[in-house]
């Protein structure tokens, strides 16, 4: 009998097929003594799990290549990090085995995170992962990972590792379920590089039975268990149509009445390029450049590999438009020469553009390197800063643009409440503003972007955001600037009707999405996007704003 679940879409496409659970194993080792005697060849096994596994994780990166390669290489940088390896040590010379050492160490750190609130918790499956790849290598056993299997499945999990979700193999995993996660967590992010229907946070998913047919809408976040043949029929034929809608745009994004809106791509580097350009991205809509500094977390990047990652991506896009953020460390991208250790609350702490003005240095050395980069190059190079809460933090980033002699445009990114209600006197000292909506609804409903908990409350459909965002876009308006989005609201077609209604002048997004969203903008007008933006804005949750706006695009 056919049941419909509901989690949070998170990749779009359609996924019919038997279901596979990911291998689950228990990796807790004995807790046993040791002689003393033993402590120093068993800290070596410690030494060298962790170097093997630190090295299979980055080369799985090189082999995906990406994104992927950049959050497989963080978390690498998680095995090898100093104060874990030295707990580990620790407890092995009071007698523990390498293994329980490594279990126990892990542990602490993980109740560590969960006793400051757990403002690192999308990064909790990362460290568990570490955790068993590093002690499984040392009690001898497999690894619990993707299923072996000859015939295409949908795989569901608990949650998915990068290490799980970067290797994939598209003609096997039709798509993917997780009872965890969020919209914004790795998985999420790495299933719209890989192109792999997903969905997340839907609890339960691990009652499905293995070999039960399921049918996942990554766009929707529904879930059919026993599809009916009718319903299997409809979502094969409805994602026919859409293959084919995507196949017939082409060219720059645009209403069908012909506003434009630029189309952009989201990237970490300069791996990330060939997907943006087989899209058709105008340009690149957010460059997250902390993925070159995650490479070591103890000292910055000298100004000559800065130039080289930033010229590899400015040369992509001849005549484009390239939008910078500089470092955006803190929070769950701690980097050791940058970020204070102690902060009880990362998330509400030094982080952003607030590291940035108190090392100078760093920020003057990462603008420089740019400013060498676009030299003799015909691209449009915009420069913003994240976290930028008021007039005097974008008047001190376009006073460090200037004196580093900067020829780009200088923009602020709208991720605070505040710079939102004053986004006006913002753009008294920047040219542009860019909404990066993940962490402005985190932090408009104080509710972490990592949890999938209240993943209901990162819904970028909520009015309240949608009117955070109309803010900014009337404000720009005002002032005769720009005003893009480069948060994962983007990604979603429909949502990306409604931005445009809301006043925003640009969209950003993964790769893989542009085709939907420029197949979707073109087949409404303008007026038409309008009328959904206040239909959304009318309405009292995520899931009416949606249905508000689908009626009025649909013409019911």
């Amino acid at each position: 009998m056919e049941t419909t679940l509901r989690g949070v879409g998170v990749s779009h496409g359609v996924a019919i097929g038997e279901v596979r659970h990911m291998g689950t194993a228990v990796l807790e080792p004995p807790a046993k003594q040791i002689p003393s005697d033993e402590g120093e060849r068993e800290q070596g096994r410690a030494r060298q799990a962790v170097e093997a596994v630190a090295a299979d994780l980055i080369a799985r990166g090189n082999l995906a290549g990406g994104e992927a390669q950049h959050v497989l290489e963080a978390q690498a940088m998680m095995a090898q990090d100093p104060e874990l390896i030295a707990d580990v040590e620790r407890r092995i010379a009071v007698g523990s085995t390498a293994e329980r050492g490594v279990y126990d160490a892990f542990a602490a750190y993980r109740a560590l995170l969960a006793n400051a609130g757990e403002y690192l918790a999308g990064r909790v499956a990362d460290l568990d992962d570490v955790r068993n790849r590093i002690v499984a290598r040392l009690l001898g056993v497999p690894m619990p990972g993707v299923p072996d299997s000859d015939e295409p499945y949908v795989l569901i999990a608990r949650d998915l590792a990068p290490a799980d979700t970067a290797l994939l193999d598209p003609t096997l995993v039709l798509g993917f379920v997780t009872e965890e996660g969020g919209p914004t967590s790795h998985s999420a992010i790495l299933a719209r590089a890989l192109g792999v229907p997903a969905v997340v946070a839907l609890p339960g998913a691990g009652e499905i039975a293995e070999g039960t047919v399921v049918a996942v809408d990554g766009s929707t976040g529904e879930i059919f268990v026993e599809p009916s043949q009718e319903k299997r029929a409809e979502m094969e034929s409805a994602s026919a149509a859409r293959r084919a809608a995507l196949s017939a745009v082409t060219g720059p994004g645009a209403t069908s009445d012909g506003h434009k809106v630029p189309l952009l791509a989201n990237v970490g580097g300069p791996g990330d390029v060939p997907a943006a350009l087989e899209a058709g991205a105008e340009g690149v809509g957010l460059f997250r450049t902390e993925f070159l500094f995650l490479d070591d977390s103890k000292q910055a990047p000298s100004e000559e590999k800065q130039v080289e990652a930033y010229r590899a991506v400015l040369e992509a896009f001849p005549e484009g438009r390239v939008v910078v953020r500089v470092l955006d460390a803190g929070a769950d991208k701690p980097l050791e020469f940058l970020t204070p250790a102690d902060e009880p609350n990362p998330a509400l702490g030094v982080r952003g553009l607030r590291s940035l003005l108190d090392h100078p240095d760093v920020l003057r050395t990462q603008l420089t390197a740019l400013s060498r980069a676009v030299e003799g190059l015909p691209v449009y190079l915009e420069v913003m800063a994240p976290m930028v809460a008021d007039r005097a933090d974008a008047k001190a980033f376009a006073d460090a643009c200037r004196e580093a002699g900067l020829q780009a445009k200088f923009g602020a990114m709208v991720e605070i409440p505040s710079a939102a209600l004053r986004a006006r006197s913002i753009l008294q000292e920047v040219e542009f503003l860019s909404l990066g909506t993940n962490d402005l609804a985190q932090y408009t409903f104080a509710a972490d972007r990592q949890v999938g908990a209240v993943s209901r409350l990162q819904d970028p459909w909520q009015p309240a955001l949608l009117d955070l965002v109309a803010l900014s876009a009337e404000a720009a308006r005002a002032e005769g600037k720009s005003c893009g989005v480069c948060g994962e609201a983007a990604s979603d077609p429909l949502l990306a009707c409604v931005l445009t209604g809301l006043g925003v002048t640009s969209l950003s997004m993964g790769a893989a999405s542009i085709p939907y969203v420029r197949a979707t903008l073109a087949k409404h007008t303008l007026a038409q996007c309008e009328r959904a933006a206040s239909a959304a804005r009318a309405a009292d949750s995520a899931d009416e704003a949606r249905l508000a706006a689908q009626a009025v695009l649909s013409g019911e």
